[in-house]
């Protein structure tokens, strides 16, 4: 995609104003937004699209990524609950998670993985990973043949399997677990914390 194309997921015109451009982020964003919408996967997909084209928009007339945000972001429909307590397990394998450019990829589609990069880890960071689930598979559907997208699928699928484990829902967590497993089948660090989690099961339930 290119920057008309970027005008038109935001519905505008060629050439809007910077003050046009934040307006209409605005309202897009209010009407798809996650909170606003939760279980629309073509709501959210739309949500990820319009972030991105808005961020491709400033950064071009900008040349930078001040101001990237509007100064009111769009409302939650609910306030998050206290996050828990992570481990550093949790943590080690977040931080192995690096985002790289892909040439092969249009601009518009990195700015894309860089957005929601960080709105998983705010998704992760909050425990909230079915909303996590929702927006890598989206991302995955989007760029199937994505290394980096294909790991971040494969460690929030582990993270929330991790997350079922404490719940005391075993059936449901190996199901994820497994998931994570066959989405990036080569990743050492995950077999390690994805056989942690299956002792747990074992020990725990």
């Amino acid at each position: 995609m290119n920057v008309a194309d970027c005008y038109r997921v935001l519905e505008l015109r060629s050439g809007a104003s910077l003050d046009d451009i934040k307006v209409a982020y605005r309202r897009l964003a209010r009407q798809f937004h996650p909170d606003m919408s939760a279980g629309d996967q073509r709501s959210q997909d739309k949500f990820i699209e319009i972030t991105a084209a808005y961020k491709f928009l400033l950064n071009r007339i900008n040349g930078s990524e001040a101001d990237l945000w509007p100064s009111s972001p769009p409302p939650a429909a609910k306030p998050a609950k206290p996050p828990r307590p992570v481990s550093t397990h949790t943590q080690a394998v977040r931080k192995a998670v690096q985002i790289q450019t892909d040439p092969s990829l249009s601009p518009l589609d990195n700015e894309l993985k860089r957005t929601s990069y960080h709105q998983l880890q705010q998704l992760l960071r909050t425990q909230k990973f079915p909303r996590a689930i929702a927006l890598v598979e989206g991302l995955a559907r989007r760029l199937p043949k994505d290394l980096e997208v294909m790991q971040w699928q494969a460690i929030v699928y582990q993270q929330w399997g991790r997350q079922l484990v404490r719940d005391r829902q075993p059936d449901k967590a190996r199901l994820y677990l497994k998931k994570a497993l066959q989405t990036d089948p080569h990743n050492r660090s995950l077999w390690a914390e994805v056989e942690k989690d299956f002792r747990s099961i074992e020990r725990h339930c």
